[in-house]
């Protein structure tokens, strides 16, 4: 499972328990949502090639059409 997936899923999993509402509040409480975006996402992103990308991409894209 790659890193998107995993996120993906664990969003989908407090959503579907918690609801979309405390599942910010928890994402909030853990930690989540501080800190320097831009530059958190520039360190991520900045190993990933266009490949992986795109793969992922359609992983997600076949998973919305089915």
């Amino acid at each position: 499972m790659t890193p998107l997936e995993l996120r993906e899923k664990g969003y989908e999993i407090l959503v579907t328990h918690l609801g979309q509402a405390d599942t910010i509040r928890f994402l909030q409480q853990m930690g989540w949502g501080h800190g320097d975006y831009t530059k958190e996402r520039e360190e991520i992103l900045n190993n990933v090639t266009r490949e992986e990308l795109g793969q992922d991409l359609q992983r997600i894209r076949d998973r919305k059409i089915n």
